[in-house]
């Protein structure tokens, strides 16, 4: 069976992971920039992040947190997903609180943390799901926008038995010029599967985790 995943990844650790009856692909469907931005005071702030790449552009224009719980003016950081969480770590800070999706997270802010003020450091193309919903419910909330996200829309000539996905913008990217049309269709969570909703009416295999090697297992357990 021929796998397309939709993110490069090293040829060696998916045939590892995947076994010898399954050949897979890779192709970059979306290329993002980290966007140059004065730091400015986090004072009374709390901080989201929804994405590793909003993490790397946060430190690499040099923001400084402050995570003394025991100082006035510390920050509480919220993030979606472990790899945003294991972002964090890398740069040696934790997380007040870690939610599966940005659905999940509003609501937590929405019926827990109606008195604080945040800031989400995200992408150009990063869902409107917070700056929707939280102003509504008289949440301080402002977006930042600290890197780009382009869409490559690659033509690929290749048949496939399956495709992986791995963020909506990157669904949007493939499904430009290709189609799924007799694949297989894997998703890395539900906030990329409600977008390929969008664009077939096939059975999309939604992993329970948001890590790679969670969509691995689920690819195994189908084929």
């Amino acid at each position: 069976m021929n796998i397309l995943f939709t993110k490069n990844i090293e040829p060696d650790v998916l045939s590892k992971d995947l076994g010898e009856n399954i050949w897979a692909d890779s192709v970059e469907v979306i290329k993002t920039t980290p966007i140059k931005i004065a730091p400015f005071d986090l004072k009374n702030s709390s901080l989201i992040f929804t994405s590793v790449n909003g993490v790397n552009a946060f430190f690499q224009n040099h923001f400084k947190p402050n995570e003394d719980f025991t100082a006035k003016n510390y920050n509480k950081i919220y993030c979606v997903g472990e790899k945003t969480k294991k972002e964090l770590r890398k740069y040696g800070f934790g997380t007040f609180k870690v939610l599966k999706n940005a659905e999940t997270l509003s609501r937590f802010i929405t019926c827990s943390c109606q008195y604080e003020k945040f800031l989400h450091f995200c992408g150009n193309l990063a869902l409107s799901i917070l700056d929707n919903e939280l102003p509504l419910q008289n949440i301080r909330y402002k977006k930042i926008v600290i890197y780009n996200t382009e869409e490559l829309n690659p033509v690929i000539s290749k048949k496939y038995d399956a495709a992986v996905f791995f963020s909506p913008s990157g669904v949007r990217s493939f499904l430009k010029n290709n189609s799924l049309t007799n694949m297989k269709v894997f998703s890395i969570g539900e906030t990329t599967s409600n977008e390929l909703r969008k664009y077939t009416k096939e059975k999309i295999y939604t992993s329970e985790g948001n890590t790679l090697a969670s969509i691995l297992k689920l690819i195994k357990s189908k084929i």
